[in-house]
Order: structure tokens, then sequence, then C-alpha cells
């Protein structure tokens, strides 16, 4: 008579070693096949279990420590604008366009301690990798500091080193608006930027900064925005009681909405006697009034990219760092116009 428990009695399986070792099959699998994205102290968890009992996978766990589980992690720390939204949405429709399947987490906080918690939901479901949707700053070296212990790729981020950015050149975008100003004749130029621990509302700032430095243009202080029509339009009250300037570059349509409503109640013309330069291209901006001269992202081209480069992470292409990233689109409408000359 055998007296084994029916555990010792059979051999070992790949989920055995997971359930010993506290983690899931899918870290198993990355542990065996030697992906440089794991944890060393969970790797060394896992070696330990196999060792203590010295298993050997057989040819079914080998099979099973390759298989992916085509899906992916969205990690959002805001959803609440525009920009991010959109990225989202299409990060879910080009995962689906290449078979993945998509778990999204938007963060409550941007610490570690959310962003970990995030990412260990995303472990214990077996994620292959995740794509990462932070403009914060602080949510970046958050997740810095606690580390992505699987494939991924992000759309926000100054490093690029190993090729997993994927953005669109905001400064560019920034000098295309303010340039466009310029060209009409617009010397006297304020912008209403972003808040300033999002990466996209620094880049654009400094790009209008550099701008009009090139232009040996003079330059006054940058107003601090927060993304809102509202703040638009308390900013738009304040400044437009007594404007000293004849165009303005916001960094997002939102907040020239706003500086758009404040003229029209103080009675000022746009772009009679004000020109607004917007960016993002929201869907309502051609139908302003007047209809907004902005910026354009291609949100399709950002998830279909993003996409693209973790896909050929989890094949084991390399992604080489790109050198340089897509400018975006300036789409005149009629929000801009030459300034009106002095004594009319």
């Amino acid at each position: 008579m055998n007296d084994q428990a029916p555990d010792e009695q059979r051999a070992l399986s790949i989920r055995d070693i997971a359930r010993m070792a506290g983690v899931s099959r899918q870290t198993v699998s990355r542990v065996l096949n030697g992906e440089r994205y794991i944890k060393a102290s969970t790797e060394a968890q896992v070696r330990k279990v196999i060792e203590e009992h010295a298993w050997r996978p057989n040819s079914a766990a080998r099979a099973l420590a390759t298989a992916r589980s085509k899906t992916l992690g969205l990690l959002v720390s805001s959803r609440s604008h525009y920009g991010p939204f959109s990225a989202a949405t299409a990060i879910g429709e080009a995962a689906r366009a290449r078979g993945y399947a998509i778990l999204s987490a938007t963060l409550a906080r941007e610490d570690d301690a959310a962003i970990a918690e995030a990412l260990d939901a995303f472990a214990a479901q077996g994620v292959d990798g995740v794509v990462v949707i932070a403009p914060q700053q602080r949510a970046q070296e958050a997740l810095a500091r606690v580390g992505v212990h699987v494939p991924f790729v992000s759309l926000h981020g100054k490093d690029d080193s190993d090729g997993r950015l994927v953005a669109f050149n905001q400064a560019a975008g920034a000098r295309l608006a303010t340039r466009h100003l310029i060209e009409l004749g617009h010397t006297r130029i304020r912008h209403l930027a972003g808040p300033q621990d999002w990466n996209e509302a620094e880049d654009r700032m400094n790009g209008f900064l550099a701008e009009l430095n090139d232009h040996d243009l003079p330059v006054t202080p940058p107003v601090l925005g927060d993304w809102t029509a509202d703040l638009g339009y308390e900013v738009g009250l304040k400044l437009l009681d007594h404007p000293d300037f004849t165009a303005v570059f916001a960094s997002n349509d939102q907040m020239a909405l706003g500086l758009m409503h404040a003229a029209a109640d103080l009675g000022i013309s746009v772009p009679g006697d004000l020109s607004i330069v917007g960016f993002d291209d929201i869907p309502e901006a051609k139908h302003f009034a007047p209809p907004l001269t902005t910026i354009r992202q291609d949100f399709s081209w950002l998830g279909t990219r993003a996409i693209d480069v973790l896909v050929s992470q989890l094949e084991g292409e390399q992604v080489a760092s790109p050198t340089e990233y897509p400018v975006p689109q300036l789409l005149v409408r009629q929000s801009t116009a030459p300034p009106r000359p002095a004594g009319r």
C-alpha cells in the first residue's frame, strides 16, 4: 500500500510550483524563460521552490511556460482629461486589433502604494505586458521607484534610452502654434499653460518660450492653468480687463474655450481683437464660436504605435529608440487673424 499523499504521488505541475512560491503561473513561466522583467526576490523565491522539489518541467509544463495570456494591462493615472482618455481609447482599439484583451486600472492617487497595488493586480491576472498612461511627473517618479516587472511601454516621460516611450513632440507642436501667431504679425503673445506637473504642459510651455526667443520677441511669464474651461474663463476675465497683448496660445482646447467665453462677455472680438490658438483638437473645437485654430494629435496613431512597440517586446524583437517623435498638425480655423492695426 502506498502511503504517499496524492500531491506527492503525481509529478508537480507548473501550477503547483506557482502555488507553493506564492506567485502566478505566468511569473513561474517568466522565470523559466529567463525574462529580465522579474524582481530578483521573486525569481529567487521561485527558484528556491524548484530546487527544494528537484522539479524539472516536462514538455507539457514547458508548453504552458511559453504560453501567453493575450492580455495587456492599461495603467492610467487620469481619465478626466481629453488627452489621457483619448489615448486610453486608442490603446484599447489597437490592442483588440492585435488580438489582445485589455485590463484597465485607474489610479486614485499617483503614489508608490497605489501604483504597486495596480501592478500587483495585473500580475495576479497574468498580463503579458503593460501600457502606462501617466502624464504627471510624480506618477512617473513613483513608477520608477516601484518598477514594472513585465514588458511595458509608456506614453509619457523624459528618458527613452530603452525605446519604451511612445509620444508626440509636444514642444514642436507648441512652436507651430506660436509661429502661426507670429507669422500673422502678433508680437505680444501670452501663454495659458497647463499644470506644470504634467510633461505635456512643461514641454508645450518650453516650446512656446523657445519660439518667442528665436524671434527675439518679449516674454511675459506664462499663466499656470489646470486644463479646465472654468480656469480659462476666470483667467480670461482678469487678463482681458486691460489687455496688453493681441494673442493667446492656450495649452489645451478647454482652456481656450474658457478664454473665448470671457472675451465674449467683455465684448472683445475673436479674432478681431484677440487671436486664440488651442491644443488637442477636441471634437468640439470646430464648433466653437468662432471655430478654434488648434494643434491636432493623432491618438489613433499613438495607440497603434504603443501596441506595436509592446508586442515587439513580447515577441523578443529589438525595438530601436526613435531619433525623433512625430510633430502634431496645425489646424487653422477662424479664431486667429492678423492683429488689428494700432489706433483702430
